[in-house]
């Protein structure tokens, strides 16, 4: 069939046949549908969405589209884990680990910051020596002799996803749940995972602000995946508020393993992580329950085989041997340090997390446009969570900074975003599991 009826078919509300899907997806791939062609199939599929068996259908043509992983040979289940995106998320830092010290394996393949929201692949960047794009023999033997490996998407992993999502950036088609679906999996699928677990913030940080957009993207994705043959459990998150208390690239790296050495555990963070090992190990048939999983995740926290681990991955991707001990001493310090004071008492009323992220972003931290360098040393620290009670000049957050121009502009940014009012807030960091 041509290019040409397959957009018409969908643009007419009907549903595709997986060798239709297929066809798409190859003309994605080897270029024979144009730019405007893709346009108009992904405008298609947002405006009259996709049934979960052509959404499965598209992404396991899309997962075959470039290379996929193996790990039969492996003694234990394979595992991953996914985010939206958010703000002070360095979860995969420490969640990897620590399944790693289970039993399981974790090929994480992750990304870079994206707008307001921070990249995991920036995070484990700021390690000097660490090679965060290993070739595929690198990372096969880092998952298999450490148990995880974090590292970022190779140009011959579900090719046509870059492709597509490149033009779906540029056209207003990016919200299409269909198609973040799809986008997703087949990145997961091709890293040959076993089983997957989600985690789908929303809030005002994150990627869908409203909980009930963010419940149908979560359960299209586990349905999907059941679909395409994967076990997928999701989490839904709130990120009203920044996940840690630290917002930028080093210092992230600096909260993950002082939560990994269990110099200092915060609360909303510890739940996220002990929740999202619960899922994977149940998913993966570590654990029959969740109860259990996490009491088994927390043991591998506390008794320090997740930190072992950690080190021993960073170490094989070229990071420093000592990195865990000394981590102070290689990662990148700001030059300046200034504090942020809180221009009333009272109590945290509200935090608008975007706006946070952004500051971090205004610092160096991120990107504006898909070509910047990130400044890894730059970022916010000591972020006051909701609830938090302060007096007048307290300090609300630590901004590292290049420069007191760029500090006083960001405590600026920051005292925007802080609402300090007599109406302390709280809610729970886990709203819903799918599973």
């Amino acid at each position: 069939m041509l290019i040409s009826e397959i957009i018409r078919k969908k643009r007419d509300g009907n549903c595709l046949t997986d060798d239709e899907i297929a066809q798409m997806v190859q003309g994605i791939s080897n270029d024979s549908a144009s730019d405007a062609q893709v346009a108009a199939f992904a405008m298609a599929v947002l405006l009259n969405g996709m049934a979960r068996d052509e959404a499965a259908a598209l992404t396991l043509a899309m997962r075959d589209s470039g290379d996929v992983f193996d790990w039969s040979g492996l003694p234990g289940p394979v595992v991953d884990k996914h985010s939206t995106g958010g703000v002070g998320d360095n979860v995969s830092l420490m969640l990897a680990p620590i399944i790693a010290a289970c039993g399981a394996y974790v090929p994480m393949i992750s990304g870079r910051g994206l707008g307001h929201t921070g990249g995991t692949l920036d995070k484990m960047e700021s390690i000097p020596g660490y090679v965060a794009t290993p070739d595929n023999a690198v990372f096969s033997k880092v998952v298999n002799e450490v148990g995880c490996a974090i590292i970022g998407q190779t140009a011959h992993l579900a090719p046509a996803d870059k492709r597509f999502y490149g033009i779906r950036d540029v056209t207003a088609t990016v919200e299409s749940i269909a198609l973040i679906t799809a986008s997703i999996l087949s990145k997961k699928l091709a890293a040959g995972l076993g089983s997957l677990v989600m985690d789908v913030k929303f809030g005002n940080g994150a990627f869908m602000s409203d909980f009930e957009k963010a419940r149908e993207l979560a359960v299209s994705i586990t349905e999907v995946a059941r679909a395409a043959g994967l076990p997928c459990h999701a989490l839904l998150t709130d990120m009203n508020q920044p996940l840690a208390d630290a917002a930028g690239n080093a210092v992230e790296v600096v909260n993950a393993v002082e939560f990994l050495t269990g110099v200092r555990r915060e609360a909303r963070l510890t739940e996220v992580v002990i929740g999202l090992c619960g899922e994977m190990l149940v998913t993966a048939g570590i654990e029959a329950d969740r109860d259990s999983a996490r009491i088994l995740a927390q043991a591998a926290l506390d008794d320090g085989r997740a930190t072992e681990r950690f080190g021993k991955m960073v170490a094989a991707l070229g990071g420093p041997l000592d990195f865990v001990e000394n981590h102070q001493k290689y990662l990148p310090v700001a030059p300046v340090l200034w504090k942020v004071p809180a221009p009333s008492a009272g109590h945290v009323n509200a935090i608008a997390t975007r706006d946070v992220g952004l500051a971090v972003v205004e610092l160096g931290g991120g990107r504006r446009v898909s070509g910047d360098a990130v400044d890894p040393a730059v970022g916010l620290t000591g972020l006051l969570p909701l609830g938090a009670m302060v007096e007048k000049g307290d300090t609300i957050a630590l901004v590292h900074a290049q420069s007191e121009e760029a500090a006083k502009r960001s405590q600026s940014q920051i005292l925007s975003a802080y609402d300090i009012g007599d109406n302390p807030a709280s809610a729970p960091v886990v709203r819903d599991i799918i599973d």
